[in-house]
């Protein structure tokens, strides 16, 4: 594709509804079926003791795969609080990326209630609703998603382009984002000249340039390695303690399971004993 100059960028991105997450909703759906139970195992750290940042309340999950009808998620109840670093796995078509969209409102749930850092999410109209996930929750996943056009500074600063952050700002927050995980060096690269784990780093620096308050990532090292999925899970706990975040990832990796604060483990629909 042909490199778009660094001025008509925005100009070429305005056909964009500017709500990123939304389309990258439809990328993640083929995974839809179950439901959640909380396990902490015996050699996790105690669980932070925050106040309540994510609350999921008899939430249901129905859709229509053709003629048949599936339950994605059924009755699911959970509390996630501020500052935890939360893993959920469960096989495929468990529900994981099921919950992580309702998590990040990206889907409504057949029924049930969401509460998002103090929000009923359910209740908020579209606009609303996509003002408030720009601003409070970043999205990571497994296939980067980085504009192979843009170069990767630019890349990395979309996020605030729709959010209107002024232009200085925006390209300090860039800036110090690059530093931190460790890619100033690949400012002026376009995608194709990165490695895959300096592309997660560079999604993951994307995820956090509005600051959110809830990082959630789909199978982050589902594309890499096991010295870069180490080098991605070492960032995330980085970004927890650093940033203040609280993280939440479906995985499917036993060992990044082990270093969260907490395991949500779906099956089948039913809670896990």
């Amino acid at each position: 594709m042909t490199n778009i100059p660094d001025d008509k960028i925005e100009e070429f991105l305005s056909f964009f509804s500017g709500d990123t997450p939304a389309a990258h909703a439809a990328l993640v759906r083929y995974e839809q079926q179950r439901h959640t139970n909380t396990v902490v195992l015996d050699n996790r750290p105690p669980r932070p003791v925050g106040e309540e940042i994510i609350s999921i309340q008899g939430v249901s999950m129905r859709y229509k795969l053709g003629k048949q009808t599936v339950d994605a998620l059924r009755d699911v109840t959970l509390s996630i609080s501020k500052g935890e670093f939360v893993a959920i796995t469960g096989a495929s078509g468990s529900g994981k990326s099921t919950l992580l969209q309702i998590i990040g409102c990206l889907d409504k749930p057949t029924s049930g209630k969401v509460i998002v850092d103090g929000i009923n999410v359910n209740k908020l109209r579209d606009s609303k609703l996509s003002t408030f996930r720009n601003k409070t929750i970043g999205f990571v996943f497994q296939f980067f998603y980085l504009q192979p056009f843009l170069k990767l500074s630019k890349n990395i600063e979309l996020p605030a382009m729709f959010a209107h952050t002024k232009l200085k700002e925006r390209r300090e927050k860039v800036e110090t984002l690059l530093q931190q995980v460790y890619l100033t060096d690949r400012a002026n690269h376009y995608p194709k000249e990165l490695s895959g784990g300096q592309m997660q780093r560079a999604a993951i620096a994307r995820a956090l340039l509005n600051n959110p308050k809830i990082l959630l990532a789909d199978e982050p090292t589902g594309n890499l390695d096991a010295a870069n999925s180490k080098e991605i899970i070492s960032l995330f706990h980085k970004i927890r303690d650093e940033f203040g975040a609280t993280v939440v990832i479906v995985t499917h990796n036993s060992e990044i399971a082990a270093g969260a604060d907490r395991e949500i483990k779906l099956s089948d629909g039913a809670i896990v004993a």
